[in-house]
């Protein structure tokens, strides 16, 4: 079932957050967009390249008002140990959701059943707790996070632009489309 437009379902979680243990919640995710990034497993390969790519756009999602969480089927305590001891993942800022129950990959539909590990899912939510968009990734194909940020930049102009849409390869400042009869066939 297409998760774009639903409104991310009640859940609870342990996190690893700056040096801390901490829960987390659907409510956190209200008031403010966020990104939800699922990735396999802690100490493996292509994930910290993509979560260190994450965390060097984290300051520029941050001046948009996003909040960045990464989630993997690993525990709280195994996102420590991995900040603790790789050079990649040290830097990161955001917060790591531990999701061994692996509620969280089944509800954003990106568990991997055999292995009990999570696909490599983009989420964007808007405030209101409602996923905009869902990008899913093959194991080998690590994610460029810069695109998150021209993703969030449409999101948010869309939410703030009713009547509006954003084309293809749309950027800041870009133009619109407005769409009506009008425009029918002529694109």
């Amino acid at each position: 079932m297409p998760l774009v437009g639903k409104q991310v379902q009640p859940f609870k979680a342990m996190a690893f957050h700056n040096g801390d243990f901490i829960e987390v919640t659907e409510e956190n995710l209200k008031g403010k967009w966020s990104v939800v990034c699922f990735y396999p497993a802690d100490f493996t390969f292509v994930c910290p390249t993509e979560l260190e790519d994450l965390q060097n756009e984290y300051p520029k999602l941050k001046e948009l008002g996003v909040e960045v969480y990464s989630v993997s089927t690993d525990t709280h305590f195994t996102h420590k140990a991995w900040h603790d001891h790789s050079p990649a993942i040290s830097k990161i800022e955001y917060v790591m959701i531990g999701d061994p129950s692996q509620k969280l990959s089944r509800m954003f539909e990106v568990l991997d059943e055999e292995t009990g590990l999570a696909q490599r899912g983009t989420f964007i939510i808007d405030p209101d707790g409602v996923i905009q968009a869902v990008e899913i990734n093959a194991d080998g194909i690590g994610r460029d996070a810069s695109t998150i940020v021209n993703k969030i930049k449409a999101a948010q102009y869309v939410r703030n632009n009713p009547g509006e849409v954003c084309p293809a390869k749309w950027q800041e400042g870009g133009k619109t489309l407005k769409p009506s009869l009008d425009l029918v066939g002529k694109i």
